[in-house]
């Protein structure tokens, strides 16, 4: 039985992923699939960068806007509705266009990865969470770093549970969440996924876009967003980059221009560990949009596409515009 077809579109925060994977899904008669963890969430449209309707440009998108903000959810989950939507997609005859930054996500999905119980232990989770409520997020990385230093590279400071659960996992079972999952991947993938990748020549310019996109969050309205999170206490939707880096302006101890260089600061050192996270997957086709104007880039993508085995017998250089 032959496996579904997938297009990962990946890359780090603010690189173009989502340009591109409408463009590749307009042109293969696709629907996107979102890949992220936060997106997912309602309200938080701004702080994770959600597209626009005129963005999505009347491609489906999936998996975004779900939930309430308050509502924990976790890879196992993300993994269930994915693995549904794809299936629905090409059960429709349509290919599925997967799209994020959040690489735990996509390589558990594609790859097969299976969660094991890995044991849980609540009262050294809440022990964790006074931790964190204590001296921040920072100091559970510190913890991660000293056990799990893999898996500490692909999670950010601010994402308090996905740290406590790494911690516990280690707690219990004394083997490292990193390790756990290496040993939980399958022989075979479950979908033949065809890899594209968005990274910068000169990361200095990916920088400056990231820069420039917290400018632009700014204007849209990304205090109003942060101070709502902030005034609920909301702990899950909150820990997106965007949010808590806010929270010393609203507490009075720090300027809101402080608050904000942090917040590029804190954007620019994710993106850094996504580069870090996807590049060692030796399956992904890269791109570098500073090295080329962007039809280029994309008519480059597709023609990438074409070359692949995967899609050499279902498209037609005219039908993706080639």
């Amino acid at each position: 039985m032959s496996k579904i077809v997938v297009i990962a579109v990946v890359g780090p925060t603010a690189s173009g992923k989502t340009k591109l994977g409408v463009e590749i899904a307009k042109a293969v008669g696709g629907e996107v699939v979102s890949c992220d963890s936060m997106q997912i969430y309602r309200t938080m449209d701004v702080a994770t960068a959600k597209p626009t309707l005129e963005e999505m440009d009347g491609v489906p998108h999936h998996l975004v806007d779900i939930l309430p903000p308050e509502t924990p959810f976790s890879l196992a989950e993300y993994v269930r509705l994915a693995s549904e939507t794809i299936d629905g997609i090409h059960a429709r005859g349509h290919v599925p266009v997967l799209v994020g930054g959040t690489g735990l996500y996509a390589d558990t999905l594609l790859q097969g990865i299976q969660l094991c119980d890995q044991g849980e232990d609540p009262a050294y989770r809440e022990s964790l969470a006074a931790v964190a409520a204590a001296q921040g997020g920072e100091k559970l990385m510190e913890m991660l770093r000293a056990c799990d230093p893999e898996y500490a590279r692909g999670v950010h400071a601010n994402n308090i549970p996905r740290l406590i659960r790494a911690l516990e996992v280690y707690h219990t079972t004394g083997i490292p969440l990193s390790e756990h999952i290496r040993r939980s991947r399958p022989q075979e993938a479950p979908y033949d996924t065809f890899w594209l990748g968005l990274r910068f020549h000169d990361r200095s310019k990916l920088y400056d876009r990231i820069n420039r996109r917290v400018d632009l969050m700014m204007e849209n309205g990304l205090v109003q967003e942060a101070r709502a999170a902030y005034e609920t206490r909301m702990s899950t939707a909150a820990q997106a980059i965007g949010c808590k880096e806010l929270y010393p302006y609203f507490d009075g101890q720090k300027t809101l221009e402080e608050c904000v260089e942090t917040l590029k600061q804190s954007t620019r050192r994710y993106a850094k560990r996504q580069l870090t996270w996807f590049s060692r997957n030796p399956q992904i086709h890269w791109l570098e949009p500073d090295c080329q104007d962007w039809p280029e880039l994309v008519g480059n993508a597709l023609q990438m596409l074409m070359n692949s085995h995967l899609f050499s017998d279902i498209l037609y250089p005219g039908e993706i515009g080639l």
